[in-house]
């Protein structure tokens, strides 16, 4: 079983890279995303793998960070989802976005990816919602720490961030509470509710 290579691009494809680890080359498929971060041929690369082993062949999928590959794993546990779909939605999305989108049912959202129409987005964000491990929430927070430091988050949740610094909470611990409380609220609560679920999240357990 592969779970990482450490080697040299040799070639990149339109869905694949070539890994040379050693005079030996493996093929790795990956979403867009990955492969738009890799470099030229001749660059280091380091993937994580999953490896699928099948009566008639053996195929490597290749991702940045494990986080990714974990979403892989899970976006095929869903029926209807194969590899090449998980690939598409990994395409289109990144993880903290796919969890944004399954926490509040952004069935849209799932949909821009091609080859994931109406019926296989419901399920997507409807079967995962209760599903997605521990590492889902962390890519919200991570979304949202990233949408806030470029100025577009939207303004409630802005908001309630600035309203629990303003308590004396440095600001990672409000955008965690906020995030918290979004995934709780729902899309379009006010800047009220998330910040009343946020320092709920805040007090003592």
């Amino acid at each position: 079983m592969i779970g990482k290579l450490k080697g040299t691009i040799d070639e990149i494809g339109e869905d694949y890279v070539l890994v040379d680890v050693h005079g030996v080359c493996y093929v790795a498929y990956c979403p867009a995303r990955t492969l738009s971060k890799l470099g030229s041929a001749g660059e280091a690369c380091v993937l994580f793998i999953e490896t699928y082993v099948r009566e008639d062949q053996l195929k490597l999928f290749g991702f940045m960070t494990a986080l990714e590959r974990e979403w892989f794993n899970l976006l095929q546990s869903v029926q209807g989802v194969g590899a090449k779909v998980a690939l598409a939605v990994l395409s289109t999305l990144t993880p903290g976005e796919l969890a944004n989108a399954i926490a509040l049912q952004d069935r849209a959202a799932v949909s821009r990816a091609p080859g994931v129409g109406p019926k296989v987005a419901m399920r997507l964000v409807t079967e995962l919602k209760n599903r997605a491990p521990a590492f889902a929430g962390e890519a919200i927070n991570i979304a949202l720490k990233q949408e806030l430091g470029e100025g577009v988050a939207a303004a409630p949740v802005a908001d309630a961030v600035s309203a629990l610094t303003n308590l004396g909470y440095s600001r990672d611990q409000a955008a965690n509470a906020v995030a918290a409380a979004m995934k709780t609220a729902g899309e379009g609560a006010d800047s009220a509710k998330l910040i009343r679920l946020g320092l709920k999240e805040l007090g003592p357990r």
